[in-house]
């Protein structure tokens, strides 16, 4: 497989928009869901415990986005998907991928204490199914509009 830079850059773009959608609707699911699992607070807090957790854990949720997307750029023109299922369809592999890692950071997140218990939830498991899907959506239809077929992005999966 071929990296392409620009369609690597675009996608990383497409990760980030993605992740600032799911960060900016993230109250309000949690309100919906009854969960007030934070994913920034997750991430700025196993770095640092004092009040710039916020901005690095948002900083860090960001190149997590940015770093899926340009992964996914270049995987998707290859999945055998139409192009409106790609993105969902790789929200949710991650979700499902990761989603058993909420008991090791029960056990060992330096801040587990102040975190909400997401294991055997039902109700967190559908609030991170949703934003998943909520990103994987963003960042199929943002990535797909960002490297049209005419820049190269011509896989016939994709068209």
């Amino acid at each position: 497989m071929q990296i392409d830079l620009k369609r690597t850059l675009r996608g990383a773009l497409a990760g980030a928009i993605a992740t600032g959608i799911w960060a900016i609707q993230q109250p309000i699911d949690m309100r919906i869901f009854g969960v007030r699992y934070d994913d920034t607070e997750l991430l700025g807090k196993a770095v640092t415990r004092g009040p710039a957790w916020r901005p690095i854990g948002a900083a860090m949720h960001l190149l997590n986005g940015a770093l899926f997307g340009a992964v996914y750029a270049n995987v998707a023109p290859h999945v055998p998907l139409p192009p409106a299922l790609k993105g969902p369809a790789a929200g949710m592999a991650e979700h499902l991928a990761s989603w058993p890692a909420v008991g090791l950071s029960e056990r060992f997140h330096p801040a587990r204490d102040e975190l909400p218990k997401l294991s055997g939830s039902g109700a967190a498991f559908a609030q991170a199914t949703w934003r998943h899907l909520l990103f994987g959506f963003v960042l199929g239809e943002t990535e797909r509009r960002l490297n049209r077929p005419s820049d190269g992005y011509d896989s016939p999966a994709s068209n």
